[in-house]
């Protein structure tokens, strides 16, 4: 299935009545419709629904090429192939000569508040649809949408604006995590008791396991926050054979394949060790063969495969290994040891027919020290390995406490970004930036 539709033009051409920092500013075509005619009707509300899912994963803006950009650098997981590219350039340098006029980091704020007005939009609007299957739809999606842009702010930034306002006040990055957690418990209410329907679906990317995401996203947004039962519980409501993926074709293409994997002129994953200290490595992990195109390339010229080495490659909302690693997390910092390794050895058990995207493993399973600090250092590891170029190791390395900039061996070069010279220049609330 094609990722736009004919419903495309309308969530492009009201997209351009939206604000590029958490203010908002108006763009009018006087040829296009209006905004009133696009939430005013199911076509439109679906069209601003398909035209999120490619604001979020098209193009060299879109938070999807800026996350893995962004956290890849930061942590050291890729290395630059010219420092041409300015901004790739600055985030992997980081600590100050990262600013708020760096462009990874103006994509990644400005996109997702973008994606997060637009998805409220289509919330607000969403009971004016008679369809009771075809609102679900609408509310599951724009749902999925808001979490990740308040999930992906909180993963970069300290603090967020929750409201698209005037000189909007900035939360704590929790509150964030915690505003995306009710906004995916209400959709889940929602299509539990009305399920989306085939209508929506016929008109939409159906690339998108609606219920699977939603708990997905739960499990990843409630560990985060330390909510270890939820976590719990909503990563195992996911079912491993199932995938969300944001699909390409070869009008839209995958960003991070066609911007840098296939050219090689931009980044490439910086090498087998996947820049984690020697205590860390698994060199001969096999899911190296699955992220790598070749483990033993001529002059070191390491290249990535997985997701990312074909245009037209889908790319994961979220891995089923990711799931049993946050149910294997959450025990340990529950003190369940034995269920940690129990969860922990079922993703290093894993071979590649046991996993839907072929992500395998093959180990024999986890064997040292049954203490917590040992086995969420151990489940870090795998997090690396499991999750490589993801867009989630700036967030894992924090909250794993792994060394910081300028600690001695440091695993990243920031723990949370400037915020954007765009919003700062309009909003009198931006907070001073974190030191580094």
């Amino acid at each position: 299935m094609l990722f736009i539709k004919k419903y495309i033009s309308l969530a492009m051409l009201l997209a351009l009545t939206l604000a590029f920092s958490a203010c908002e500013k108006d763009f009018t075509n006087p040829s296009a419709a209006t905004e009133d005619q696009v939430l005013n009707s199911a076509e439109g509300l679906i069209g601003l629904t398909v035209g999120i899912q490619k604001r979020w994963s098209v193009g060299r803006q879109s938070p999807v090429y800026a996350t893995v950009a962004g956290a890849g650098f930061s942590t050291f997981e890729l290395r630059l192939i010219n420092p041409g590219n300015l901004a790739e350039n600055e985030v992997s340098i980081g600590k100050g000569t990262l600013t708020g006029g760096n462009g990874i980091v103006a994509n990644i704020w400005e996109e997702c508040l973008l994606t997060r007005n637009e998805a409220d939009k289509v919330l607000a609007n969403a009971s004016k649809v008679p369809d009771a299957g075809v609102r679900s739809g609408l509310i599951a999606m724009a749902s999925i949408f808001k979490a990740l842009a308040n999930g992906t702010l909180a993963q970069f930034f300290e603090q967020v604006p929750l409201e698209t306002t005037d000189n909007a006040r900035f939360s704590p990055r929790n509150s964030a995590l915690q505003d995306a957690i009710s906004v995916l418990e209400t959709a889940k209410a929602t299509i539990t008791s009305t399920p989306v329907s085939a209508a929506f679906m016929s008109k939409t990317p159906a690339s998108i396991n609606a219920l699977n995401t939603i708990n997905a996203l739960l499990a990843r947004y409630n560990n985060m926050l330390g909510n270890h039962d939820a976590a719990i519980s909503a990563a195992g409501a996911v079912d491993p054979s199932s995938k969300s993926t944001f699909v390409y074709d070869g009008v839209n293409t995958n960003p991070i394949a066609f911007v840098s994997i296939l050219t090689n002129n931009v980044y490439q994953p910086v090498d087998l060790t996947l820049g984690l200290p020697a205590g860390l490595q698994r060199v001969n992990d096999l899911r190296l063969e699955f992220y790598f195109q070749d483990l033993m390339p001529m002059n070191n010229d390491f290249r990535a495969a997985g997701f990312f080495n074909s245009a037209t490659a889908a790319i994961p909302v979220y891995v089923p290994g990711e799931m049993l690693l946050i149910r294997a997390e959450a025990y340990a910092r529950k003190d369940m040891l034995t269920e940690a390794k129990a969860e922990l050895d079922k993703v290093l058990h894993k071979e590649d027919s046991d996993d839907v995207f072929g992500i395998g493993a093959d180990d024999t399973g986890y064997s040292g020290p049954m203490t917590k600090e040992a086995i969420l250092e151990a489940i870090y590891t795998n997090r690396c390995y499991e999750m490589m170029m993801s867009g989630m190791r700036l967030e894992d390395s924090r909250r794993f406490n792994r060394p910081g900039p300028n600690d001695a061996n440091e695993e990243r070069n920031r723990n949370f970004y400037p915020y954007p010279n765009s919003e700062r220049n309009n909003n009198t609330n931006t907070p001073a930036d974190p030191a580094i």
